[in-house]
C-alpha cells in the first residue's frame, strides 16, 4: 500500500519534530532480525524515551535537510532503523547493548549536532556514564567537603565528652 502525498508530508513533519528536539541520531541496519527481537527493542527504546522507527530513507533525508544532522544523509543507504533521542548516551547505550546481543542488528552510524559518528564512536558513547550517574558523582564530590567539615566540628565535643567519661570511670 503506497502513501499519498499528505501522509508522506505528515511522516516527514513527525520525524522533523523529533530531530528538532534530538541530541543524537543513530542509524542501524536490521536485515534478518526476527520480529520478536525487534518488538523487544521497540519496547526498550520506548521505556528510555527514544523515538525508534523504521522509516524510508528519503523521508529522513528530507527531515534532516537544513539541520545540524544534514551530514548524516550520506550514511542513509539500505534498510535502516532510526533511533532519535534527547539523551545521546542513553540512546547509544540502549541500541549498542541490543546490538551486542543480536548479530543481525548492526549500528551503522550516528550523529550529534554537526558531527557524524562511526559505529566505533557510538560504542564509545555508549560506554560513558549516563547523565544521572554523572550528576550523582558531581553532587557527591560537592557534598564531600561540607560533610568532612561537619564531622571535624562534631569531633571536638565528642572528644571532650569521652575525656569526661574516662575521668568519671577512674574515680
Amino acid at each position: 500500500m503506497s502513501l499519498n502525498l499528505e501522509q508522506k508530508k505528515a511522516i516527514v513533519a513527525e520525524v522533523g519534530d523529533q530531530i528538532a528536539n534530538a541530541q543524537a541520531i543513530i542509524l542501524a541496519e536490521y536485515r534478518g532480525l526476527e520480529v520478536s527481537r525487534f518488538t523487544q527493542l521497540r519496547a526498550k527504546t520506548r521505556e528510555n524515551g527514544i523515538y525508534f522507527r523504521v522509516i524510508k530513507n528519503s523521508f529522513v533525508r528530507r527531515a534532516v535537510m537544513n539541520t545540524p544532522y544534514a551530514n548524516l544523509a550520506d550514511q542513509m543507504v539500505g534498510p535502516l532503523a532510526y533511533g532519535i533521542g534527547r539523551d545521546p548516551v542513553a540512546t547509544a547505550k540502549v541500541l549498542h547493548e541490543f546490538a551486542k546481543t543480536n548479530d543481525k542488528f548492526v549500528i551503522k552510524a550516528g550523529a550529534m549536532a554537526g558531527a557524524v559518528l562511526s559505529s566505533k564512536d557510538v560504542a564509545a558513547l555508549a560506554n560513558l556514564p549516563s547523565r544521572d550517574e554523572l550528576l550523582s558523582k558531581l553532587m557527591g564530590t560537592m557534598q564531600a567537603p561540607i560533610t568532612k567539615f561537619v564531622q571535624t566540628l562534631n569531633e571536638v565535643p565528642t572528644k571532650f565528652v569521652r575525656g569526661l567519661a574516662a575521668i568519671r570511670d577512674q574515680k
